[in-house]
């Protein structure tokens, strides 16, 4: 009985701390944020067509194609495929889609594909490629938009995010975007 009082006292502070105080104080600092904390919006036309953090699924051959994604791009469900890089069924999915991916570019071999375009982030909502995964699709997409090649490489160089702490990156939709727009 000594205990229990303390234990009641100390569970009912926790949940106005943790369930009403914290979600409140985090919620009044992202009313700073832009968007006020809804994300980074991208409309077109007063419409909005996605989210600049949030990756989404491009498969047709006349877009960049993005990040393969874990959870089918559902942010709702952001995860990883847990499987370790040894285990059987995920090196047949990364084989699958380096197939895929070669059936596309048979201009490229294996080797110059790079591991991004092939692997899904940890979020499984990669928004981004390197700028490497964007340099192999330019002639693709040239022969099936009928571009100049040069024109879609400047409109890459455009497109890139330099970071001091990684490497050259694109945001997938965005590029796509401007690619629209070119033609």
């Amino acid at each position: 009985m000594k205990n229990i009082f303390p234990m009641i006292k100390l569970t009912i502070v926790t949940l106005v701390l943790f369930a009403g105080i914290y979600p409140l104080a985090v919620f009044g600092i992202a009313q700073f944020a832009p968007n006020h904390g809804k994300g980074e919006t991208i409309v077109l036309n007063d419409k909005t067509i996605g989210y600049r953090r949030i990756g989404q699924e491009f498969n047709q051959s006349n877009y960049f194609w993005g990040r393969p994604s874990a959870v089918n791009y559902n942010a709702a469900g952001s995860a990883g495929s847990n499987k370790a890089p040894s285990n059987p069924e995920y090196l047949a999915l990364i084989q699958k889609r380096i197939d895929t991916f070669l059936i596309a570019h048979p201009y490229l071999k294996k080797s110059e594909i790079p591991s991004d375009m092939v692997t899904a982030s940890g979020s499984g909502l990669d928004p981004d490629i390197s700028f490497q995964g964007a340099k192999i699709q330019i002639k693709r997409i040239a022969a099936v938009r009928k571009i100049d090649e040069s024109k879609i490489q400047k409109l890459v160089s455009e497109h890139i995010e330099k970071s001091v702490f990684g490497p050259e990156k694109v945001n997938v939709l965005e590029l796509n975007l401007a690619l629209n727009k070119l033609q």
